[in-house]
């Protein structure tokens, strides 16, 4: 990795976390910096056998590389950046302030605002009354910029 700023990227399958993505990796090649992807998905109900868990775990992992793979697979090729791909398994808002918690090397929280209608639940979260308590900046990248528009910006 490089040894710039670390961006953090949390990623679903939203429109609005691809270009959070695409912003994040832009800023991260411009900067010399590094791209973080971070995949909260639900507890799973318990499963008797470990195989059958670890099985489901190894897809869920499989399918946040193939979104950052589409997303900006060109982009880090370019700049020679491997992203980090962390998976947690937990509540959204609470699994991401955990882990925020315990990177002091974060530079920013990066996230995407849906381009109509509410903004998401960690743009609510994170931009809400106890936006001052985190230990890192947030950016939000609103869902509707173009990629050319992504590119002035980052």
């Amino acid at each position: 990795m490089a040894g710039g700023r670390t961006y953090l990227v949390v990623i679903d399958d939203s429109a609005e976390a691809r270009v959070a993505l695409r912003f994040a990796a832009r800023r991260a090649a411009k900067t010399d910096g590094n791209v973080e992807v971070l995949a909260v998905v639900s507890p799973q109900d318990f499963v008797q056998w470990g195989g059958v868990q670890a099985a489901i775990e190894e897809e869920q992992k499989l399918r946040i590389e193939g979104i950052v793979s589409s997303a900006v697979g060109e982009i880090f090729d370019q700049a020679g950046i491997q992203p980090a791909i962390v998976l947690r398994q937990g509540e959204l808002e609470k699994t991401v302030r955990d882990y925020l918690a315990d990177r002091d090397d974060i530079a920013a929280l990066v996230l995407g605002a849906a381009p109509t209608g509410a903004p998401g639940q960690l743009v609510s979260a994170f931009s809400g009354k106890d936006a001052g308590a985190l230990p890192c900046p947030v950016m939000i990248i609103p869902g509707s910029l173009s990629d050319e528009r992504l590119e002035q910006l980052s």
